[in-house]
């Protein structure tokens, strides 16, 4: 497994948390452009799953959604 993109990922475990940390990942992209490509992704996937109650399917989110940061961070820093 990589190396999670900011300190703190190992916490996340609830959908806000995990929200936030996004967020702050996004600060760490390279211009404003991509910052706010990414903070508009993130802000349009928690309403569509604002109504998730199973507590399954919201720890498959966040799985997901924890490696899909890794990668996108992983994917600019390498082309910097």
């Amino acid at each position: 497994m990589t190396m999670a993109p900011l300190p703190g990922a190992e916490l996340v475990q609830k959908p806000l948390q995990l929200y936030r940390y996004l967020l702050r990942c996004c600060k760490q992209l390279p211009t404003e452009n991509i910052q706010q490509h990414y903070r508009h992704a993130i802000k349009q996937s928690f309403r569509v799953h604002a109504d998730e109650d199973s507590p399954e399917r919201i720890q498959q989110i966040i799985k997901r959604a924890m490696e899909d940061a890794d990668w996108v961070m992983n994917k600019y820093k390498r082309q910097k």
